[in-house]
């Protein structure tokens, strides 16, 4: 139903407007995209990490040999 909806409002749409709402469409799907990554990504370094939060640390700050900032 709304697919219908959405082709017969386009088809309304003078062509220049329907290669702007296709560029916006292409646009709205690669940011999609990209924020799907970035859960997948966050999601993939918090299981990496569970059961990190109790290990006590390795290096302190005395360790640096180079201080940046």
């Amino acid at each position: 139903m709304i697919d219908q909806k959405i082709s017969e409002t386009i088809r309304k749409l003078p062509l220049s407007l329907q290669q702007e709402l296709l560029d916006f469409v292409d646009f709205l799907l690669i940011r999609a995209e990209r924020q799907e990554a970035r859960e997948w990504s966050m999601l993939s370094l918090a299981s990496a990490m569970r059961g990190m939060e109790s290990e006590e640390s390795l290096y302190t700050l005395e360790d640096l040999k180079v201080v940046f900032g």
